[in-house]
């Protein structure tokens, strides 16, 4: 399974790309407050990605945009989450009550 997420966007410059995955990476620090964000989007993926066994690859073009795959391992990986249903229905989305978190 793959997951592609692509923009329109300034693009990210070749030599920065193994650095957009770093906490608070800005490639252009001068649009921070025009376009918001805190750098941390592609760190939190490439670490969700780990932890699924899952490759990130990222292609991008001054000017044209970024397209970043994540690409999942038929096997599923990781670690799978045993959460009890949510009382409202639909998927539980955290620990049970009293789980000690």
């Amino acid at each position: 399974m793959v997951l592609t997420v692509q923009d329109t966007g300034i693009g990210i410059p070749s030599g920065e790309t193994d650095r957009v995955f770093e906490r608070f990476y800005r490639v252009d620090k001068s649009r921070s407050k025009e376009v918001g964000g805190t750098g941390l989007g592609l760190s939190i993926v490439k670490h969700a990605a780990a932890y699924h066994d899952a490759k990130v690859h990222i292609d991008s073009q001054l000017g044209r945009g970024t397209r970043v795959q994540v690409r999942f391992h038929p096997s599923g990986g990781g670690a799978a989450m045993n959460l009890p249903p949510s009382p409202r229905g639909g998927e539980s989305f955290g620990p049970p009550p009293g789980a000690g978190v």
